[in-house]
C-alpha cells in the first residue's frame, strides 16, 4: 500500500476546518536551477575568500536526497530535470510521505544570469517544461505512465499593471489550467509582486495583489483552481483579508532572500498567526549552514513547539556542537531584517512587528565560534516530537525550553 502523503492529509484537514486547523505545510524549493543557472546550488564551503566557487549540480541533488530521507518537509519542489532523476529514475519518493513537485513554468522574471538584465524587464510568460515531461519523462505519455513522475507543479504569474502584458499572462495561465485538467495534473499558484519599479504605489501593493488573485480565480471552477498559493507576505492585514475572503483558498508565503535565521523563523511564525497554511523556502534553506537542522527548526516553529528566537539559539547550539562555523554571530542572527526579496532582488518591505515588541527573553552572550568549518555530516531521518518525550512547554521557562531543544537536536544528529 502506498505511503500516505503528508500534503494530502494536511490539505484535507485544512479544508475540513479552515479556521481551526493547525496543520502547516512546509516546502523546500530546490528549483533554483530554473533561475540562477550555475550559481543555483550555492557557494561551496571549500571556496577561498578570494574566489567564488559554487557547489555542483550533483552536490545540489545530493542535498535534496538528504532532505527526502529526513522526511520533515511536506513538498520538495524541483526543476523538471532534477525531478526526472529523483522521482522517475531513482523512485526516491515512492516510500516517502513527501510529495514531489516540479516548476511548471519559468517566466522571464526568474531568468537571473550573471550580467543579465532580462529579469529587470516586465515579466513575460514562458515554459521550458511540458506536463508530459514532468509526468513521465517524454512527450505523449500513455495513461498508465502519468503516475511515474510528479502530479504537482508550480505555476507563477507576475502582474505589472500593464494591460497587454497582464492579459497575455492571464491567457497563458488559462491554457495551462486547461492542460492540467485534461492531464489530471495539480498545480499551486505563485504570485510575484511586480518586477518593475513604480508599477503600483507601495501602499496599494498588498491590495493590488489580493485583488489580482481573487479576480483571476473568480471564473475558475473547482477542478481548475490551485491547490494552494505562494506569495509575498505583505503583513497581517493583507493576509487576514485574503484568508477571510475565501477560507478554502489555502495561502502560502514565499521565503525570498536568505536573510538572518530569525527572519526565516519569524516570517513563518507571523504569517501562520494571521492565516497562512504553507511556507515555501528556497534560499533560506539552501543558504543555511546545516540545511537539515534548519528544516527541523522550521518544523518545530510551525508546530508551535518552540518560539522563533528560541529556535535561533537552539540552531546555533547545534552548529557549535557540530563544529560548523555560522555565517553570522548569534547576536547578528537574532536581528530582524524586514525585507522579503523578489526573485530578481528588488525588495518588498513586509509588515513584521518591531523586534523589540516581539522579544521574550534577553539575548545571551554569544557562544565562542568554532575554529574551522567542516563538511556537513550525513544524518539519519529525524522524528517529530511525540507525546512520550515532550515535556509541558507551557510550564517551562524560555531558558529551559532552549536547553531542551538544543539537547534534542544534538540527539537527533547523533552527537550525544
Amino acid at each position: 500500500m502506498p505511503i500516505e502523503k503528508s500534503l494530502d492529509r494536511k490539505l484535507a484537514a485544512i479544508h475540513a476546518d479552515p479556521h481551526g486547523c493547525r496543520e502547516f505545510i512546509i516546502a523546500d524549493a530546490k528549483d533554483a536551477d530554473m533561475g540562477f543557472g550555475i550559481g543555483a546550488p550555492g557557494q561551496s564551503p571549500e571556496r577561498h575568500d578570494s574566489e567564488v566557487r559554487f557547489k555542483t549540480l550533483a552536490q545540489y541533488r545530493q542535498q535534496i536526497r538528504e532532505v527526502i530521507d529526513q522526511a520533515v518537509v511536506d513538498i520538495v519542489l524541483m526543476s523538471a530535470s532534477t525531478s526526472e532523476l529523483l522521482t522517475i529514475q531513482e523512485r526516491r519518493f515512492d516510500n516517502s510521505p513527501i510529495t514531489p513537485a516540479a516548476r511548471a513554468n519559468d517566466a522571464t522574471d526568474v531568468h537571473i544570469h550573471r550580467g543579465g538584465r532580462v529579469h529587470t524587464s516586465p515579466a513575460r510568460p514562458f515554459r521550458s517544461a511540458s506536463l508530459d515531461h514532468m509526468q513521465c519523462g517524454h512527450l505523449d505519455c500513455e495513461p498508465d505512465e502519468r503516475h511515474l513522475g510528479v502530479d504537482l507543479g508550480l505555476y507563477s504569474v507576475t502582474f505589472n499593471n500593464q494591460l497587454e502584458l497582464d492579459l497575455d499572462t492571464l491567457q497563458q495561465f488559462k491554457a495551462f489550467r486547461e492542460e492540467c485538467e485534461a492531464k489530471l495534473f495539480r498545480y499551486f499558484l505563485e504570485i510575484f509582486d511586480p518586477n518593475v519599479p513604480g508599477a503600483v504605489a507601495p501602499a496599494l501593493l498588498p491590495g493590488f495583489i489580493n485583488d489580482g488573485i481573487a479576480r483571476s480565480l473568480a471564473g475558475v471552477t473547482n477542478t481548475g483552481r490551485p491547490t494552494f498559493l505562494k506569495m509575498v507576505y505583505h503583513g497581517p492585514r493583507a493576509m487576514e483579508e485574503l484568508v477571510l475572503f475565501d477560507p478554502h483558498l489555502v495561502v502560502g508565503i514565499l521565503g525570498g532572500s536568505a536573510g538572518t535565521t530569525l527572519d526565516a523563523f519569524l516570517l513563518l511564525h507571523e504569517a501562520q498567526k494571521y492565516g497562512a497554511k504553507v511556507a515555501l523556502y528556497g534560499r533560506k534553506i539552501n543558504h543555511a549552514e546545516h540545511q537539515l537542522a534548519f528544516i527541523q527548526m522550521l518544523r518545530y516553529v510551525a508546530d508551535g513547539v518552540i518560539e522563533p528566537r528560541e529556535a535561533v539559539r537552539a540552531y546555533h547550539g547545534v552548529l557549535q556542537e557540530l563544529k560548523i562555523s555560522p555565517n553570522r554571530s548569534l547576536e547578528q542572527d537574532l536581528t530582524l531584517q524586514t525585507n522579503v526579496m523578489s526573485y530578481g532582488g528588488s525588495s518588498t518591505v513586509i509588515g513584521l512587528p518591531p523586534a523589540a515588541a516581539l522579544a521574550s527573553v534577553a539575548i545571551p552572550a554569544e557562544s565562542p565560534k568554532p575554529s574551522a568549518a567542516v563538511s556537513v555530516p550525513a544524518v539519519s531521518p529525524m522524528s517529530q516530537p511525540s507525546s512520550n518525550d515532550s515535556p509541558n512547554f507551557g510550564k517551562m521557562s524560555p531558558h529551559e525550553r532552549l536547553n531542551y531543544h538544543q539537547d534534542r537536536l544534538k540527539r537527533l544528529f547523533g552527537e550525544k
